[in-house]
């Protein structure tokens, strides 16, 4: 199914019954991503995933981005599902989307669960050593090799290789092109939530991997503090796809908050 922002045609598709829960995934996933958690939370919920636009099968229009501006793609894919309020869910970029849906749109979230994300700029910790190195040195490697470095960096210290291939294979089955990763990333290295974070009003869980090695757990901990309502989990040795390494854990803790 489509929905419409402007000219941007976003793909969504949803699963289950219940209450609505859209989710929302960071750069260079596209709702492919969300595989582990959507059967666990489908048996509670409407479970609503979508293709950010410059990912699959959403437009990719030219870049930057904001996460301002994703924020009012999301909108638009709730609205097309049909439901003016919901709970809303967002991984790393995907929570910086989602912090800016509960800021701007308060009266649409009923409840905000953040995943692997960061207050941004001014206020959060810096991306860990690891990944910066990775990045800058991606250029000198084949191209299927920097991209398994990747999808291994975002997980914990001893990888499932059976969770590597799988995100490998939709990876590779769906690739995104480098003009929406760009803009994409621009969303997430320009984000900053800052003093507005004391805006969210609804209840917020906030989620993250001790040893996530792309945005330091510690910004969780942040979100935690600097959100009026909100509640802190952290999983043990999970890395910053947690919901692929432990998504019974995640998902336990979702519904238990959400319900």
């Amino acid at each position: 199914m489509k929905a419409r922002n402007g000219d941007v045609e976003l793909a969504w598709e949803s699963h289950g019954s219940g209450e609505p829960l859209l989710m929302i995934h960071g750069l260079g996933y596209a709702r492919w991503g969300w595989e582990p958690l959507v059967p666990l939370l489908a048996d509670h919920f409407t479970v609503i995933t979508f293709d950010n636009r410059g990912i699959g099968e959403s437009s990719v229009p030219p870049g930057p981005y904001s996460a301002e501006t994703m924020s009012t793609d999301a909108l638009a894919v709730l609205t097309a599902a049909g439901f003016e309020r919901a709970f809303v869910a967002g991984s790393s970029l995907g929570g910086m989307i989602a912090q800016e849906v509960a800021i701007g749109s308060p009266g649409r979230v009923e409840k905000l669960v953040l995943l692997s994300t960061t207050p941004g700029a001014s206020l959060g910790y810096p991306m860990p050593a690891v990944t910066v190195d990775l990045i800058a040195n991606a250029a000198t490697m084949a191209p299927e090799e920097a991209l398994a470095r990747f999808v291994e960096n975002a997980l914990g210290p001893e990888p499932d290789r059976s969770v590597v291939e799988r995100i490998l294979h939709h990876r590779t089955s769906n690739p995104q092109g480098p003009a929406g990763w760009a803009a994409q990333a621009a969303a997430g290295t320009t984000y900053d939530g800052g003093d507005r974070l004391k805006e969210i009003e609804c209840p917020t869980l906030a989620i993250s991997g001790t040893a996530d090695k792309v945005i330091d757990y510690r910004n969780s901990e942040l979100l935690a503090e600097l959100i009026p309502d909100a509640r802190l989990h952290l999983v043990e040795a999970g890395g910053h796809l947690v919901f692929w390494e432990h998504p019974e854990e995640v998902a336990e803790q979702m519904i238990g908050f959400l319900s």
